[in-house]
């Protein structure tokens, strides 16, 4: 009845017979065994009815074996879904680690681009106060030169008296 199921991998599924079906045929094999019990057990069909059992507790054996075979496949779903649950939920731990260091590495950028732009308005301004007193110089080194001119003349014209 199930030999066709037993050398196959996976297996295929069959609708059952309904419980009333399932009733009937077997009040027609109660029905044919009481109608031949005087008869010898050889013509009876149990050597038959012997067969049927074992085939029936062979199939019986085969779906339960598809049945742990397919536990076994849902417990090794279950585990390879929650293995990579864990390794999504690592890289994602990871991916966070590094968007806040990246994060970090901005703040700390703008930082110094704002340290930067200090130093460099101070240079612009030490600059503009070197530029200032060097002509603030420049105009005392005129005095000082008229003025050295002037001391010349006047020592000049007294030397020439």
């Amino acid at each position: 009845m199930f030999d066709k199921f037993k050398n196959q991998e996976g297996g295929e599924m069959v609708e059952e017979k309904p419980e009333e079906e399932n009733k009937i045929e077997s009040i027609e094999e109660e029905t044919k065994v009481e109608s031949s019990f005087s008869e010898k057990s050889s013509e009876i069909g149990i050597g038959d009815l012997m067969d049927k059992r074992a085939r029936l507790e062979d199939a019986i054996d085969y779906v339960g074996l598809m049945i742990k075979n397919l536990k076994d496949k849902r417990t090794s779903l279950e585990k390879d879904i929650e293995d990579e649950s864990v390794d999504i939920k690592n890289l994602k731990e990871k991916l966070e680690k590094v968007s806040a260091y990246i994060d970090e590495e901005n703040r700390g950028i703008k930082e110094l681009t704002r340290k930067r732009q200090e130093v460099e308005d101070e240079a612009n301004e030490v600059g503009s106060m070197i530029n200032s007193l060097k002509d603030k110089l420049s105009g005392i080194d005129k005095i000082v030169d008229g003025e050295g001119n002037i001391v010349k003349k006047i020592k000049e014209s007294r030397e020439s008296l």
